[in-house]
């Protein structure tokens, strides 16, 4: 536990556990609070909205709205849980190591190599998505020239010291943002001033009525959105693999968690709502960004192309973050046995060089699927995606659980960080997180997903059983730095 006057900003200078064991070996702490909020605003603020929204608008049409809300609902749970879980133990490996230390050893294992897999399957989908981009100017060269590119570029970055990254990824993300609030803002004065654009008199509130109702699919079709839903905000877990490399993470990181959530949530919903405004939302297709369709619609081509700068800046952000998070928890898991040692080396200024190096072949391979498949590579990638994200987010509500349960039966100091609710909303948010899973199997178009999910699940088992041995078939040994509640007040 940390003295109460110690240096807040090197809050854990020596990160050792109780029995002597460093965590965090080798990463340097240069990341800041502004830093850690843009990241997970880079990673889960990127295709999944400018690109992906147009498959969950054809589900469920302005429904969809209403299942951003109950996602956005969701997904702030988890966050809370995984802030809870973070502020008690902040390492590196984050919920990998959590749910080593309080399920299982393989659980451990098992969402470790999960989010890994996950943010490779995401930053292929992002790059896959920039190929896309790339197309508006020059249709004519293959898409995965540009996905080559961009993972060399990619790569380059990550090789960088952290902060240089934690600063870049803050102005990638910052441009987006920014994009999205003049999106709202223009969309706005479109629906009230009009600008002599044709068919102004059917703009606004009312046009989320106007083309079959609120629900034009049903249930069904808001049901059905989810699958296409939750995988636009995977990746925003990243926040509690900072833990490792944050500047004080018992500051920043709640405040990170506070905040992003909501932001998430207000993009999303008022984003969307904006658009289906101005656009009918069965004119929304997802052979473009409805981002650019609004301007080629209202005949505002110049913005259009700009926005295409915005959408490949977007896209970069958040692999960006993506190969970061990877690689941070493949660090984590080589420091408890769970990979190989070489994993856990870091370059003079702090950068796990083979887990970059590895989440970079990794997306090589996603080239080749571009190159082979360039036409059903995007749908199948979301839909792995999206069976990875809920997995992990399944794993991380289990520790938080069992973790609430040892805290109580061992008398420990209360939580700093306590998620809302408890333990009502944590059980809530895990019978939903579960219905995900379960739809992920029913829709027809992302059932395979399941099957190659399932698939995934057996082999890593195998894995566990046969190349796992000693430290890592144990329950890691995380140190508790809860302190007093009011201490150093």
């Amino acid at each position: 536990m940390a003295p109460a006057g110690s240096d807040r900003n090197e809050a854990f200078p020596r990160d050792e556990t109780a029995n002597g064991r460093e965590e965090n070996v080798g990463l340097k702490r240069g990341l800041t609070a502004r830093h850690i909020r843009f990241m997970a605003l880079g990673s889960a603020i990127g295709t999944g909205l400018f690109m992906g929204s147009s498959e969950s608008i054809q589900a469920a049409g302005p429904a969809v709205l209403l299942a951003y809300i109950i996602g956005g609902a969701a997904v702030f749970m988890v966050m809370r849980a995984l802030g809870e879980l973070v502020v008690r133990h902040p390492v590196s490996g984050s919920f990998g190591q959590y749910a080593s230390r309080y399920i299982h050893p393989f659980a451990g294992f098992l969402v470790g190599w999960t989010f890994a897999f996950e943010m490779v399957l995401v930053a292929v989908f992002d790059a896959t998505a920039i190929g896309v981009y790339m197309g508006f100017w020059f249709p004519d060269v293959p898409r995965w020239i540009w996905v080559l590119a961009v993972v060399f570029f990619i790569a380059a970055i990550n090789m960088l010291g952290v902060k240089v990254f934690g600063e870049l990824e803050f102005w990638f993300a910052l441009i987006k943002i920014a994009a999205i609030i003049v999106l709202i803002v223009a969309g706005v004065a479109i629906i009230i001033v009009g600008f002599g654009i044709a068919d102004h008199d059917q703009m606004g509130p009312q046009a989320l009525f106007d083309h079959g109702g609120f629900f034009p699919n049903g249930l069904w079709g808001l049901l059905s959105s989810f699958t296409i839903v939750m995988f636009a905000f995977g990746g925003v877990e990243i926040i509690g693999v900072t833990a490792g490399e944050a500047q004080n993470p018992k500051q920043v990181i709640p405040a990170a968690i506070n905040s992003v959530p909501v932001r998430i949530l207000l993009f999303y919903v008022l984003t969307l709502g904006v658009i289906m405004c101005i656009l009918p939302w069965n004119q929304i297709t997802s052979e473009i960004s409805p981002f650019v369709a609004i301007f080629d619609s209202v005949g505002f081509t110049a913005a259009a192309a700009i926005l295409q700068v915005v959408l490949i800046t977007a896209a970069l952000s958040a692999m960006n973050a993506d190969i970061f998070g990877a690689g941070r928890m493949l660090h984590g898991l080589a420091e408890q046995g769970q990979a190989p040692r070489s994993f856990a080396r870091t370059s003079s200024n702090g950068v796990p060089v083979m887990t970059v190096v590895t989440m970079i072949i990794a997306l090589l391979a996603g080239v080749v699927l571009n190159y082979l498949y360039p036409d059903q590579a995007l749908f199948l990638l979301g839909a792995l995606a999206t069976f990875a994200t809920v997995l992990v987010w399944l794993i991380i509500l289990a520790s938080h659980i069992r973790m609430k349960k040892v805290i109580a039966e061992e008398a420990r100091l209360p939580s700093e960080f306590p998620v809302p609710l408890w333990p009502m909303g944590s059980w809530i948010t895990l019978t939903f997180i579960v219905f995900i899973v379960v739809m992920v199997g029913v829709v027809p178009g992302s059932r395979p997903a399941l099957w190659v999910g399932l698939l995934w699940v057996v082999a890593l088992w195998l894995c566990y059983l046969a190349f796992v041995r000693g430290q890592g078939r144990r329950p890691i040994d995380l140190t508790d730095r809860t302190e007093p509640i009011n201490s150093g007040k």
